[in-house]
């Protein structure tokens, strides 16, 4: 699960645990800027794990943990429990789209679009 941040200039998103090492990353800082929209994941989340996917920690039904690429893009996911994912969909960024676990996947997404809500097009 991650935790959640949100700056006047950026969504910090913290890594909990064992998935630290799992994703290999403890942390992703992201502008803004860069965020184009978020919403809640679960549907999408539940898609990828019935999926084999390579270059991270993927066990089917267990967990979603690291960076993959998909179709041409680079993805970051940190999820256990697909019913609360969250995705963020990102321009000009590393990653094309962060998908993590978070506590309450409403109140987050409504807190990135609130101070997104100027940078959003």
């Amino acid at each position: 699960m991650a935790q959640i941040e949100v700056t006047p200039d950026q969504v910090i998103i913290r890594l909990q645990g064992a998935d630290k090492l799992m994703a290999l990353k403890s942390e992703l800082a992201i502008p803004l800027a860069h965020i184009t929209g978020a919403e809640p994941a679960e549907a999408e989340a539940r898609e990828w794990w019935h999926r084999v996917r390579l270059g991270a920690v993927h066990v089917p039904g267990v967990i979603s943990a690291g960076t993959f690429h998909h179709h041409g893009q680079r993805l970051f996911w940190d999820v256990h429990h697909p019913e609360r994912a969250i995705a963020l969909a990102l321009r000009d960024d590393r990653y094309s789209r962060i998908v993590v676990e978070v506590d309450d996947p409403a109140t987050t997404v409504a807190a990135i679009e609130a101070a997104a809500a100027p940078e959003v097009s």
